[in-house]
């Protein structure tokens, strides 16, 4: 016959395996949208600020850029990137570590910039966004 105390750590033992497993699976789920912040490079040139955002995965049209006087606001939803195929569909997952759902990502801008000469282009899952600079 098992002792008592044999019983409570087998026990134990199952509800700390449980709790573990329940955690590392949290660790990979999200409940809903959340918002995340894109990588940005921001370099100050001779005649601009260019600023380098990345958005691999983004298509253009779910991308908002928004330009203020001293402000760039830019937003908007990357789907989860996972297997779409109905040849070889994904099972299970292993691990997310890429960011997807809506994003939000604000820089401030120094009071020469030409807001109404903005530029940008996408390229290679970047968006570069060039900002020129008021002429004085």
């Amino acid at each position: 016959m098992e002792s008592n105390r044999t019983i409570r750590l087998r026990w134990l033992h199952g509800a700390v395996q449980d709790v573990t497993h329940q955690l590392a699976g949290l660790r990979f789920s999200r409940p809903g949208p959340h918002a995340w912040r894109p990588a940005i490079n921001a370099y100050r040139c001779e005649k601009c600020i260019t600023i380098c955002v990345d958005l691999a995965g983004v298509e253009r049209s779910d991308i908002d850029l928004a330009i203020e006087p001293q402000r760039l606001s830019i937003r908007g939803v990357r789907d989860v990137p996972e297997p779409r195929g109905k040849e070889d569909p994904a099972l299970q997952m292993i691990a997310m570590e890429i960011d997807y759902g809506p994003f939000e990502r604000e820089v401030r801008l120094p009071g020469e910039v030409d807001v109404k000469k903005v530029r940008a282009e996408q390229k290679n899952g970047l968006l570069w966004i060039h900002l020129p600079l008021k002429k004085p």
